[in-house]
């Protein structure tokens, strides 16, 4: 049914039962699995550290990307663990078209997402959610 499966990562708990959920899917339907984040624009406060460090927007952005591959890094080892190949990528750009480009890079069968819990993100997150699922060249499962 399945053949290429992709997940979403974060820092976020969610994130973390979608990629078992996407782990447990890939093993079920022999399927790739891969792995995917989006490094987007920095946070507004970025602006104001240009001030005091004109080098800390780029020590800020590389220490975002470190840590999203040790995500990536955990994630494919946790795949292997449960005999599911993973790769992983990181890419940049807005959220939703970054996710879109990446799907139809990857011919992916399955995209899962974690479904975070009610917080103040929660009209940003769906708007989110919505668009890549109305838009998405594949299925799309949300995971609590």
């Amino acid at each position: 049914m399945f053949s290429k499966i992709v997940v979403v990562l974060n820092d976020l708990p969610e994130s973390q039962r979608a990629l078992r959920t996407a782990i447990d899917l890939a093993r079920k339907f022999d399927a790739s699995l891969a792995t995917v984040s989006i490094l987007g624009d920095p946070p507004a406060y970025t602006s104001f550290a240009i001030v005091v460090d004109p080098g800390a927007p780029a020590a800020m952005r590389e220490d975002r990307r470190r840590l999203q591959s040790l995500l990536h890094e955990e994630a494919t080892k946790l795949a292997n663990e449960h005999g599911v190949s993973a790769t992983s990528a990181i890419v940049e750009g807005r959220e939703t078209q970054a996710i879109l480009h990446f799907l139809m890079e990857q011919k992916a069968d399955l995209l899962v997402i974690g479904l975070h819990q009610h917080d103040f993100y929660i009209s940003r997150l769906w708007s989110s959610v919505y668009d890549v699922a109305q838009d998405a060249p594949c299925s799309v499962l949300g995971v609590h």
